[in-house]
């Protein structure tokens, strides 16, 4: 059996064309009265506003923790990015070191390694790479 609630009285007032939809709106709401109507009504305002209230609370949770990944991300990223950065310079200093290179082979190499790294997105192949200068393509 359903509990019983207290009921009070209380006036207030409403604009005339809401009263009027409303009492168009009873037989499709399932209510009895004007009063089970409202109160209806009512209840479904306020969980909307604490509905809307939670929603706004789990986006900033959300998108807190979203920012925090994506900042971890971008730190181990950068931390690698470092990392390779390093290697690389090394290896083109052994090969500066070990090979004479002149000025204008240097500048085609420059050309043609930024062309591909276009071409290839980044990819880079060494067995390509190999193969291009064992002229075995």
């Amino acid at each position: 059996m359903a509990k019983e609630t207290e009921k009070v009285r209380r006036g207030f007032y409403i604009d005339r064309d809401i009263l009027e939809r409303v009492d168009g709106m009873l037989e499709e709401a399932n209510a009895r009265s004007r009063n089970e109507f409202v109160a209806e009504a009512l209840k479904f305002y306020m969980g909307y506003l604490t509905a809307r209230k939670a929603e706004n609370y789990l986006l900033q949770s959300l998108s807190s923790v979203i920012t925090g990944t994506v900042q971890d991300s971008e730190n181990r990223i950068a931390r690698m990015d470092f990392k390779l950065a390093v290697e690389l310079s090394k290896l083109a200093h052994v090969v500066a070191y070990t090979h004479e290179v002149d000025d204008e082979s240097l500048e085609k190499l420059h050309v043609k390694c930024v062309e591909e790294v276009r071409r290839i997105n980044g990819a880079v192949d060494f067995d390509s790479a190999y193969k291009y200068q064992r002229r075995e393509k």
